[in-house]
């Protein structure tokens, strides 16, 4: 028993020598990179506060020690390393206080050793090591990267000039001689034109890890385009890797960079970067659509009679090339008196469907004969076309013409557009001079008898022309609020309409005349009582068929007041002198039964 507690406590002692340690080696890093190998002391005693001394075992010299650099000593540097001491191209980087780092910021051939870590001690007894190794092999760089395969990138890259929508196609080759066992990471990446190359002005678009999985670059623009299909990456052949942007936006102006890594995994099993290399790809630069779109549109001015035909010619010009997922809708604005703002007249959308402004085509004035087309190829050379021209078509015309971009994923975005100079319409129309009058047929209406209200329509013109006519209220019993109310119409084609009046009577229309009509109320009630008028619209049809309205009069208001009838008036006191009789007779025949009672009961007595 006492045997064993005493290899227990020896075995306990030993645990808590201290032990000192370095990586497990060797370490392979490339000639010209930097290297930084930690080193760290566990289970001393003394202050927390360690000190570190560094040596390199060379070579040619493997028994000799070389002392690069320590925490304690300033004066500990050999000469081959001070000069590099001074320039901080060695020194330690303490991480706390049991633990440092060495750093060479560029490795050179004759760097290649055995390196040591040694701790002077702190113990109260000498006990465990003091000191750590780790072999570290300096290997000549042999990554390859250029713009070409086969050839060196050129100093000034080649500038790629490409419209908006244009698909980006780049490629670079990434090779190394290396005869250590290692893998190669492959990025295209951008930056801002004419700005300093480095990690804060670089953005990566896409890449090929390591381990073959491709990753997209932080910036949301480049993700979603992968996401979309648009961004592309692949590796063709054994050093030739390629990348593909499907449609580019201005914002991608830039220069373009290939970057090529190199990787090592160490014995603990981490990965590390050796090296890396760029090669300038191009300067590219996306000119935008918007910028180069331009429209012309002719003639810039036009006199026309009414129903004559106007027809209006509108360019696009300015796209250099033509642009396979560009596409075009074209549209005709007009801005007139009424429509200060403008209201669209046609438009042929981006599937090549024509559609009218909805002041164009409705059941009101039916469909009009204006068509838009495209006379020639790319960009597009439009015609407009109305038939028959009317009066409400003078006016102020612009071309609109929008260029989209279709997506792999097959949505649309609206990327530019452009207005062209306005064009004049001066339009002769014939003159329409229409007025209308109303009256009562009677002078004086009752209630429950029907009441007539004349309508006459004065028309002049030498044109054809159809009269719409209609009657209005504004009732008494609206004072407060005055509301017009539709009584009944008769429409241009003659079909009448012929609701029930506010008060529920019914109506009915009579024509007396081509112009004259009579509106009947019948059985007019107290509740009818109002101002009265009547409206007429003057429609011309054109040889399109389509109807336009050239003009509307109000005739003056007309008080239409229910009298009472006289049968009405002596009905009432009628009713009272009957009433009054009955009551007086009732008191007479009460009275003589009360005294012929009272003479009965005094016989008796």
């Amino acid at each position: 028993m006492k045997g064993f507690e005493i290899f227990l406590l020896l075995h306990l002692g030993t645990c808590l020598a201290r032990e000192v340690h370095v990586p497990d080696g060797p370490l392979y890093r490339v000639e010209g990179t930097p290297i930084s190998i930690s080193c760290n002391v566990s289970n001393y005693e003394g202050p927390s506060l360690q000190h570190f001394e560094w040596f390199v075992y060379r070579p040619r010299a493997p028994n000799i020690s070389i002392g690069i650099i320590s925490t304690k000593n300033p004066h500990f540097t050999y000469a081959v390393f001070e000069s590099r001491r001074k320039i901080k191209d060695v020194y330690i980087h303490r991480v706390r206080g049991d633990s440092v780092e060495l750093h060479i910021k560029r490795l050179l051939r004759e760097d290649s050793g055995t390196y040591e870590c040694y701790t002077p001690t702190t113990d109260k007894k000498d006990s465990g090591t003091y000191s750590d190794k780790v072999m570290v092999k300096v290997i000549p760089d042999l990554l390859q990267v250029s713009a070409l395969k086969g050839r060196l990138a050129s100093v000034s890259p080649p500038l790629l000039i490409m419209t908006e929508s244009e698909e980006l196609q780049l490629s670079c080759t990434a090779s190394t001689q290396s005869k250590q066992h290692t893998h190669l990471s492959v990025s295209f990446d951008v930056s801002a034109p004419d700005t300093p190359v480095g990690p804060e002005t670089l953005q990566r678009i896409i890449a090929v890890q390591r381990d073959f999985i491709t990753e997209v670059g932080a910036v949301n623009l480049f993700a979603d385009r992968y996401e979309n299909g648009e961004l592309h990456i692949e590796k063709a052949g054994y050093d030739h890797y390629k990348m593909a942007i499907g449609s580019v936006h201005p914002e991608d102006t830039g220069t373009y960079h290939c970057t090529a890594a190199e990787w090592i995994q160490d014995p603990d099993g981490s990965w590390q970067k050796i090296t890396e290399k760029r090669s300038v790809l191009a300067q590219v630069n996306i000119l935008s659509i918007d910028d180069q779109l331009k429209v012309l549109a002719s003639p810039t001015e036009i006199h026309v009679n009414t129903g004559d035909t106007i027809e209006f010619f509108c360019n696009v010009t300015g796209i250099v090339s033509p642009l396979p997922a560009a596409i075009y809708s074209v549209e005709w604005e007009i801005s007139s008196d009424q429509h200060p703002q403008g209201q669209l007249m046609a438009a042929l959308t981006v599937d090549e469907a024509v559609i009218l402004g909805e002041e164009y085509s409705n059941r009101e004035i039916g469909n009009r004969h204006i068509s838009l087309e495209k006379l020639k190829a790319w960009p597009g050379y439009y015609r407009l076309r109305i038939d028959a021209a009317q009066p409400g078509d003078l006016g102020t015309y612009r071309c609109i013409v929008k260029v989209f971009v279709r997506h792999s994923n097959l949505i649309l975005q609206q990327v530019a557009r452009q207005n062209s100079e306005g064009l004049k319409v001066f339009l002769k129309p014939e003159a329409v001079v229409l007025q209308a009058s109303s009256r009562l047929a009677l002078s004086s209406v009752y209630r429950g008898e029907t009441a007539g209200l004349l309508c006459n329509i004065t028309l002049e013109t030498i044109q054809t022309v159809h009269v719409a006519v209609s009657w209005w209220v504004e009732l008494a019993v609206d004072e407060q609020e005055p509301k017009s109310h539709l009584i009944a119409s008769v429409d241009r084609e003659g079909v009448m309409k012929l609701p029930k009046r506010v008060t529920g009577r019914e109506v009915s229309i009579d024509k007396l005349g081509p112009l004259l009509y009579k509106l009947r109320m019948h059985q007019l009630q107290q509740e009818d009582e109002g101002q009265y008028y009547c409206t007429a619209t003057a429609w011309i049809q054109y040889p399109d068929q389509s109807w336009y309205s050239a003009t509307s009069a109000k005739s003056e208001t007309v008080t239409v007041y229910p009298y009472a009838r006289a049968m009405d008036l002596l009905f009432i006191p009628l009713i009272v002198g009957l009433a009054s009789a009955l009551f007086v007779g009732i008191i007479i025949i009460a009275t003589v039964t009360c005294c012929f009672m009272r003479s009965t009961q005094r016989r008796k007595r």
